[in-house]
């Protein structure tokens, strides 16, 4: 142990509905946890995807619609009324080799932890037009989650335009015939990479179709969106279409990079947690929650939900396995002792 490094009994990494739930709840059990909150990047600011939301009406208890910033403050809020404590930096590096881990900040250099959880969470890709990314982040009708948005009333009874060519770009255009008038998947080649199950079950509804060879060079619109520039992927002509909405679909990258070789990650770069249903990593004591290591639901619900999961987990932990001192930390399998009785 490194005497100058400040020394913490749980490090949450992370500043979404995730990071805060498992702060909130162990900072409960009397943990005294520390959130790395993040630093802002042109990709992502401390709060996560939802901080670029501005209406959400499908997180359990507001029944009116709540935004995505003012739900992730008063998430905030509550976990630094209970006793967590936030640094506003990045984490680096970290090493798992050792107990107590060790995670270099941006700036403050290292610190040490008993235990970790990691709730990073994903960023969406985005296609990468200045005017996507400003009408993404203030609102005007372009974004990542038709699930999230799409039965808001900005977008009922509108064309809205779905780019992307898989299984969850078929899943959304498909999801949003339900509130549009109707629903055009934009595709850059002649056929999908989706699942026939998932291909046939879009092709086959009335309220949807596909502009192939096509591609997204501008959303046009000043305070909203109301058309698209395409570009034929053959022929390279340009032609406008009127859409009031434009959902992204091409996929999102997990927040990982800074992980290393350090635990197992999917070929996708998600955390993996070898035991289903439970929040435990490749190493024993370090649990990961939210969407850096789901990347099915990637919802603000299921992500907080995990962030419980993964601070009861750590909490259970802790208590049978205390500051271990400087030994490797085992691989996680299904005959853990976490969560069983002592």
């Amino acid at each position: 142990m490194n005497e100058s490094s400040p020394h913490y009994r749980i490090v949450c990494i992370g500043s979404g509905p995730a990071a805060w739930t498992s702060a909130l709840y162990t900072a409960r059990a009397s943990l005294q946890p520390v959130v790395i909150e993040g630093e802002p990047t042109r990709e992502m600011i401390p709060g996560g995807q939802l901080m670029w939301t501005t209406e959400i009406e499908n997180f359990p208890g507001f029944p009116e619609p709540i935004g995505g910033q003012e739900l992730m403050d008063r998430m905030r809020e509550q976990a630094v009324h209970h006793g967590a404590k936030v640094i506003n930096e990045a984490v680096e590096e970290v090493d798992f080799s050792l107990r107590p881990f060790r995670l270099r900040l941006s700036w403050s250099g290292w610190i040490e932890a008993d235990a970790v959880i990691i709730a990073t969470g994903a960023r969406a890709n985005w296609i990468g037009l200045p005017s996507e990314e400003r009408l993404a982040r203030t609102g005007g009708g372009v974004s990542a989650c038709a699930v999230c948005d799409g039965a808001l009333p900005f977008f009922r009874d509108k064309v809205l335009a779905v780019v992307g060519g898989g299984d969850s770009a078929m899943e959304e255009a498909t999801y949003l015939t339900k509130f549009a008038s109707e629903v055009v998947l934009i595709h850059r080649r002649d056929s999908f990479r989706a699942s026939r199950v998932m291909v046939d079950r879009a092709l086959s509804n009335p309220g949807l179709r596909v502009e192939w060879n096509s591609r997204v060079v501008d959303v046009l619109g000043d305070d909203f969106i109301n058309g698209l520039v395409l570009e034929d992927t053959v022929t390279g002509e340009h032609r406008t279409m009127e859409v009031g909405g434009l959902f992204v679909a091409i996929g999102h990258t997990p927040n990982t990079s800074f992980l290393g070789d350090q635990l197992q990650l999917s070929p996708k770069g998600y955390i993996m947690t070898p035991t289903p249903w439970r929040t435990v990593t490749s190493v024993d004591g370090v649990f990961a929650a939210g969407d850096v290591m789901d990347d099915y639901f990637r919802q603000a619900i299921t992500a907080a939900g995990t962030g419980c999961m993964a601070a009861l987990e750590a909490e259970r932990w802790l208590a049978h396995e205390g500051a271990a001192g400087a030994r490797p930390p085992v691989l996680e399998t299904a005959e853990s002792s976490v969560g069983k009785p002592e």
